[in-house]
């Protein structure tokens, strides 16, 4: 018995675009099944250089060009701490833990040939990428629910698609399971694992007419992505510019926050955003362009990233906050990854779970920094501003803020933070244990 396709992929976001991309530059014959019609909103609006590689490497960076989104050089942080916070012995601080920042190019960085990276609006963003697949040889059916993946054949796994009114059965080599937030595998076999920490739910909306000169603590940083953190545990608001004028802000908090607020969702956003003064007046000077949206399910992993004929990548595969704007990065990332191991398993003739090693445990490593990155900034955010103005750690920390995290193994800073954080919560008189979030975090396998 013959197969339709040697690859079908679950989803037409950056994971899915992205590998469809790979394998169809390899001749590799893939089709993508995307559930619904693109150009549609979605949040993760601002990149990360990391994602630069892989636009110059699938060619689709020319596109990106064209649409004439805003160009993103570095990232800022704001809190609205307003006490001296004691350094510590900190090097390199020149001024107090409520702001810090970082251009991208202070570090040279593999594969990247600029000193920026974009924000986007990710309905164009994500087109282009699918169109992108579609024009090296990729096989695209948009508006197409896949329904699930029958391995019960040795021959060939048989996808189960709805066409209108129809179902649809297509036999294809090995399944890549790009489906975001859906993660139809991961639910199909039982493989998704909700986080035990990570419990975060956004709401978000675009605004146009927006001072983000106001909210910045120098006026040339104003087309950086601003993180403002809120004097609620564990909350904070992302702003990332789209155009010279449209904005988009969400808040992030946890599930049980939200949840006490009740079905008011309006007043719970206006109300976080009340605990920061200077933010509810800039923004309440602006026009809201949309109605609020509800992100929630935020963070899991799976048991498995891969297995025989098939391999999870994207938001499919594992999910953490959002808070360093990394998603997108691990989206194309993981999918480049896997396109390496799926063409070589592919002209060996074998989709065997065993191939795939080299992406299991380079995605594993590259989240698992993230994630304790991740989890020691919310136990302990000042230090991450203390980590990021000393010089003996600054460009180890900018290395994991720009998506740099696959090929080696530990960040040195991250020992360093782990060190801290630990004498920090181990001793109750010491200067910065006031500061510890309600987070704990075990670093994920």
């Amino acid at each position: 018995m013959g197969i339709d396709y040697d690859v079908a992929v679950i989803g037409g976001g950056p994971a899915g675009a992205t590998v469809a991309a790979y394998l169809a530059k390899a001749g590799i014959s893939v089709v993508v099944f995307e559930s619904e019609v693109f150009p549609r909103p979605h949040v993760g609006e601002s990149l990360v250089p990391g994602t630069t590689p892989v636009l110059l490497e699938t060619g689709a960076m020319a596109e990106v060009e064209k649409a004439g989104f805003p160009k993103k050089y570095g990232a800022a942080w704001t809190s609205a701490e307003t006490r001296n916070v004691p350094h510590n012995g900190f090097t390199g601080l020149t001024h107090d833990f409520r702001n810090a920042e970082i251009l991208f190019n202070e570090r040279e960085q593999a594969g990247v040939d600029r000193e920026f990276t974009y924000h986007v609006d990710r309905g164009q963003f994500d087109l282009i990428l699918l169109k992108n697949a579609e024009s090296l040889g990729a096989k695209v059916y948009q508006g197409v629910r896949v329904l699930g993946a029958d391995f019960g054949d040795p021959d060939a796994v048989k996808v189960r698609v709805r066409m209108g009114s129809k179902e649809v059965g297509i036999d294809v080599g090995m399944v890549v399971d790009a489906s975001g937030r859906q993660t139809l595998l991961g639910r199909q076999l039982k493989l998704k694992v909700a986080d035990p920490v990570f419990n975060q739910y956004a709401l978000h909306s675009w605004f146009d007419g927006l001072d983000r000169a106001s909210l910045a603590s120098d006026p040339e940083l104003t087309d950086y992505i601003f993180v403002h953190f809120l004097p609620i545990k564990d909350s904070w608001v992302w702003q990332i510019p789209i155009t010279d004028t449209i904005t988009s802000v969400g808040v992030v908090t946890q599930k049980h926050r939200l949840r006490a607020a009740g079905d008011d969702r309006e007043k719970f956003f206006w109300d976080c955003v009340a605990s920061r003064p200077d933010l509810s007046e800039a923004l309440g000077k602006c026009e809201q362009l949309r109605e609020l949206k509800t992100e929630g399910d935020y963070s899991y992993s799976m048991k498995e990233l891969r297995g025989d004929r098939f391999v999870l990548v994207g938001d499919a595969a594992r999910f953490v906050d959002p808070i360093f704007s990394n998603g997108v990065s691990v989206a194309m990332n993981s999918a480049r990854i896997a396109s390496y191991d799926i063409i070589a398993a592919h002209e060996a003739g074998d989709y065997s779970s065993h191939r795939f090693d080299t992406f299991d445990t380079k995605i594993r490593r590259g989240v698992r920094n993230w994630y304790e990155f991740i989890s020691m900034y919310y136990r302990l955010n000042i230090l991450f501003t203390a980590f990021v103005q000393d010089p003996r750690y600054r460009l180890d920390v900018l290395k994991l803020l720009q998506g740099d995290v696959y090929d080696d193994e530990e960040p040195k800073a991250l020992a360093a933070m782990r060190e801290i954080v630990t004498a920090v919560e181990n001793d109750p008189d010491h200067l910065w244990h006031p500061y510890l979030g309600t987070l704990r975090a075990q670093s994920p396998n």
